[in-house]
């Protein structure tokens, strides 16, 4: 009998792992949700980076989303410590050098402050240093890489939310809120 393949996004919060054991006893997905046994996170997002999270038990989306040659974009929010200059989101859009090599070219701009709940706990706050959010869509993703682009050009991240994945989108689900794709969305991902 072939098994029902199943597909859900999540919204992780901040200090959630993207898996389901920790031998440290940090919170997992597991504590938000009672996914079925055999369904994983696509990618990750690390424990201090919030926003869409793809799971599902089709071993075949897994390997075509997880393979970097299939190049699909991923697009987060991201709130930075002081002013982007043209210049520094002129180097982010070319690519930037992180780790000795050279990031593909991303698409980057300034956006208002996203209608997202305060993080818990929230943001440090310094009243003589300013912050900005970006809009900064990738194709690859090398470990903390939006974050490593960021300080490159000298604007360290403080938050950072995924919003999107191909055209998933996180929409308007809350921290912790899990839901199942539909049918469309789901197709829409093997484009």
């Amino acid at each position: 009998m072939k098994k029902a393949l199943k597909y859900y996004i999540i919204h992780k919060p901040y200090g959630v792992l993207s898996q389901f054991t920790d031998k440290e006893g940090r919170k997992t997905l597991k504590s938000l949700y009672n996914f079925p046994k055999d369904v994983y996170p696509v990618g990750r997002l690390d424990m201090d980076s919030e926003g869409l999270l793809i799971l599902t038990n089709d071993k075949l989306l897994t390997d075509y989303l997880l393979n970097p040659l299939n190049k699909h974009e991923r697009e987060y929010y991201v709130q930075v410590e002081g002013i982007p200059t043209e210049e520094s989101l002129q180097k982010l859009r070319e690519g930037v050098i992180i780790q000795g090599r050279k990031t593909l070219p991303a698409k980057v701009k300034v956006i208002n402050t996203p209608d997202f709940p305060e993080r818990v706990p929230p943001i440090r706050f310094r009243k003589t240093i300013p912050t900005s959010w970006l809009s900064i869509t990738i194709v690859e993703g090398k470990n903390r890489q939006v974050r490593k682009m960021t300080a490159s050009v000298g604007l360290p991240t403080l938050r950072l939310i995924r919003v999107r994945i191909k055209n998933i989108l996180l929409g308007d689900l809350k921290p912790g809120e899990v839901r199942e794709l539909t049918k469309m969305e789901i197709s829409g991902l093997y484009k």
